[in-house]
């Protein structure tokens, strides 16, 4: 009996290499005869796409992104199990039904933990930018401007430049 080796032919795999390598080389040699050559001030600049950088590129981020990112990697390793679980659903019967019903309760027990922990809170409260709202709300007078003490000048009194 002959093994898959000695029955594939080689070459079309060799064939279709070459035309890759050709087709790269034809592509990248058009690309540099035909393209523009300048040396601006910010062409080297690995950042932005050569536009002059403004600022540093290196932010901090606040630890609530990172809380945020573990924990959607912990809901989507849990959305895995309980997807696998659906589809074995029939082999493991009522006694996969009740284990994944309390896996679903801790899951929404933690859920609800943190929500209330304000693990999932980001930014200032909308309370007490509310508050803050209503407070500058009763501060202010209403219907009158603040420009009460401008004074006007009177006509005749406007400082002429020196000729």
């Amino acid at each position: 009996m002959q093994s898959v080796a000695d029955t594939t032919p080689v070459w079309p795999f060799l064939a279709y290499g070459g035309i890759v390598l050709i087709l790269v080389s034809i592509i990248l040699g058009l690309s540099y005869v035909l393209g523009q050559r300048h040396k601006e001030r910010a062409t080297g600049e690995a950042y932005e796409s050569g536009i002059i950088s403004t600022g540093s590129a290196r932010l901090r981020f606040p630890s609530q992104f990172y809380l945020i990112a573990m924990l959607f990697v912990i809901f989507d390793i849990e959305t895995v199990l309980i997807i696998s679980w659906a589809i074995a659903y029939q082999e493991v019967g009522w006694a996969g039904f009740l284990g994944v019903s309390i896996f679903i309760f801790i899951l929404l027990a933690v859920l609800i933990y943190e929500w209330r922990n304000g693990a999932l809170d980001f930014g200032p409260d909308g309370n007490k930018i509310l508050r803050a709202y209503k407070k500058r709300q009763k501060n202010t007078t209403g219907y009158g401007n603040d420009y009460t003490n401008i004074t006007t000048q009177q006509p005749g009194s406007y400082v002429t430049p020196e000729s």
